[in-house]
């Protein structure tokens, strides 16, 4: 296999993976035209249907940190085909399906083929020539918002004006397509990790992270002081604290925690945690403003198809801003862009309580946000990748993208708690309020703040080269953020 700066179909590696990013991030976003008839399709309450979508946040959650040991012990390109086999094995499962255990059941296969985008990162970082890595790794990185962008609206025309069950043929398809484009043109990472699968610290970590964000999507239902809700935190944080204690003594560790333990990582994961609540804040809060009545006074009476229009160009915005991002990281180092990523975040919020009565005004703050999220999803891969050993590289980026989840299905939870408290009576319908959403907007900008906050404790060049100049043998010789 070509050596790294000598691929000499690098660009063509580049389109692939970014494709299959956007195939993850349409995955994730075609069931969202179906949620509100969703009950009805599957011939089951409206909590049961939420399934649906519970299912693929506790498969993915599991399947990014667990997928990307894989790849880094046994090939990365051979664990993203697989990874994308089950996305099209969950979409087929799904489109046939008239109840809720087929659909609950497609949806979690699906969620468990999350682990792609961290892989195609980390599969950049083997093949690629460096001085293309930057801007590459921002283009995958952005495929996430840019699948949801243009998703969104397609899968609304489809199931509006053709079927629902189409959208999961097509999906299933899409998967099979991607799968045969990465093993013809994706070369494998010739880069392997010593040992072989820690199953007990699989398990721990999967059984850890199911007993704590089922209760963040669910506690809304259940009650936040409720029994259940209460005992599985409690659980959670047992089952991870002996898992914690277990990876530590293990030879060849599910999670390298020591790794995980420098300052530069530990703060980028926990920063990343923070910029994945901000993001999902806006999709969590727009396609709401957008599709309101308008005799709320402040809803915009747009269709589910006209707010994926108009919510679109941030998708775009991110990948035109992948590029830029690249060029500031190169310049100016990878933690400059994360941190002007969080303050471009919250100045896009703030722009949203002078701007959410307009569809043009939606359309201008929110590409600001998507161009933020740009610039520190392009980031926060560059800085994790400059602390650990390439031999440790798809698990590191699989965590990272733990984070990120972790981040979304908190904000799900309490964006989600302050819209359902902040309402308005319009007829028999119980809405969201105006000042629901201003808070929802002042949250995102407050998050964000803490973000940029959290960036500056990641440490510095001049830091991280000390620090790599006694770091183990296997650390790149490229140098961290400043």
């Amino acid at each position: 296999m070509d050596e790294p700066g000598t691929t000499p179909r690098s660009g063509l590696v580049v389109g692939v993976l970014a494709a299959a990013g956007i195939t993850v991030s349409l995955m994730q976003t075609l069931i969202v035209p179906l949620i509100a008839t969703l009950p009805a399709l599957l011939h089951t309450t409206t909590a049961n249907a939420f399934w649906a979508i519970t299912a693929t946040l506790l498969a993915g959650a599991v399947a990014m940190p667990v997928s990307g040991r894989l790849g880094d012990l046994y090939g990365k390109r051979r664990v993203m085909v697989a990874s994308a086999l089950l996305l099209s094995a969950g979409s087929f499962v799904c489109a046939p399906a008239e109840s809720l255990v087929p659909m609950v059941a497609g949806r979690a296969l699906q969620g468990l083929g999350m682990g792609v985008i961290p892989l195609g990162i980390a599969i950049m970082r083997d093949v690629l020539p460096p001085q293309r890595l930057g801007s590459a790794i921002g283009l995958m990185s952005s495929s996430l918002g840019v699948g949801g962008a243009l998703g969104l609206p397609a899968a609304a025309l489809v199931a509006q004006y053709v079927s629902w069950h189409a959208l999961f043929w097509a999906a299933g398809g899409l998967g099979l397509l991607m799968s045969v484009l990465i093993l013809l043109i994706v070369p494998e990472s010739p880069v392997r990790s010593p040992g072989r699968l820690d199953v007990v610290g699989a398990i721990g970590l999967s059984a850890g992270l199911a007993l704590f964000l089922l209760p963040v999507s669910k506690g809304s239902e259940w009650g936040w002081t409720s029994g259940i809700t209460l005992g599985m935190f409690g659980a959670s944080a047992l089952v991870l604290l002996l898992w914690g204690w277990w990876e530590l003594r293990v030879p060849a560790p599910l999670i390298d925690l020591r790794t995980s333990a420098r300052r530069q990582v530990l703060m980028t994961n926990l920063a990343s945690i923070v910029i994945g609540f901000a993001m999902y804040a806006m999709s969590l809060i727009t396609p709401q403003l957008l599709q309101l009545p308008a005799a709320t006074g402040y809803g915009l009476g747009r269709s589910m198809v006209e707010a994926g229009l108009w919510m679109a160009p941030g998708g775009l915005v991110m990948m035109a801003i992948s590029p830029v991002a690249a060029r500031l990281s190169a310049a100016r180092g990878p933690k400059t862009s994360l941190l002007l990523g969080a303050l471009v975040i919250a100045a896009g919020y703030l722009m949203a309580l002078v701007l959410m009565g307009h569809a043009w005004g939606i359309l201008i703050f929110s590409s600001v946000v998507a161009a933020g999220i740009g610039f520190a999803y392009a980031a926060m891969p560059s800085i994790i990748m400059a602390a650990v050993p390439r031999t440790e590289t798809a698990a590191a980026n699989g965590l990272n993208s733990l984070m990120r989840a972790i981040g979304t299905s908190s904000a799900s939870a309490v964006l989600g708690a302050v819209l359902a408290n902040m309402t308005i009576k319009v007829g028999p319908a119980t809405l969201p309020s105006e000042a629901g959403f201003r808070t929802g907007f002042v949250i995102g900008a407050g998050v964000a703040v803490l973000a940029a906050l959290i960036v500056t404790t990641i440490p510095g060049r001049r830091a991280a080269a000390r620090h790599l100049a006694g770091a183990p043998a296997g650390l790149d010789e490229e140098l961290p953020a400043r």
